[in-house]
C-alpha cells in the first residue's frame, strides 16, 4: 500500500479510538470529582447524544454510493431494504448487516 493510504488508515484509528477516549477520561475525571462527597454527576446531555450522532453521519454516508450511476443505486437501495427486512424480522444487528452486505455485494456484481 502507498505511504498516503497507511496515513489515512492510522489517522482514522487514532480518530476513532480519540473519540471514545475523550468522553471516557472526561467522565472518569467528572466521577472522581465527585467520589469524595458521595453525589453523583449527571450525565451531559451532549455526552448521551453523540453516540448516535456519530452513527447517523455514518449511515447517511454510507446510504451514498461512490459511483452515482444506476447499478451502484441498486445495488444500495436493495442492500438498504435486505437489511430493513431481515432487521424487522430479527430485532438483531449482526444477521441484517451481514445480510445487507451479502445482498449489496450480489447485485453490485450481477450488475457490474
Amino acid at each position: 500500500m502507498s505511504q498516503e493510504m497507511w496515513l489515512t488508515l492510522v489517522s482514522i484509528a487514532v480518530g476513532t479510538y480519540l473519540i471514545r477516549l475523550l468522553p471516557y477520561l472526561w467522565m472518569r475525571k467528572k466521577l472522581a470529582k465527585h467520589e469524595n462527597d458521595e453525589t453523583t454527576p449527571d450525565m451531559p446531555d451532549w455526552l448521551t447524544v453523540s453516540g448516535p450522532a456519530m452513527i447517523a453521519a455514518m449511515l447517511g454516508s454510507s446510504l451514498v454510493p461512490v459511483h452515482l450511476t444506476i447499478p451502484s443505486w441498486t445495488a444500495t437501495v436493495a442492500g438498504l431494504l435486505a437489511t430493513l427486512l431481515v432487521w424487522s424480522k430479527t430485532k438483531s444487528m449482526g444477521l441484517p448487516t451481514l445480510t445487507g452486505v451479502v445482498v449489496f455485494g450480489a447485485v453490485k456484481v450481477v450488475l457490474g
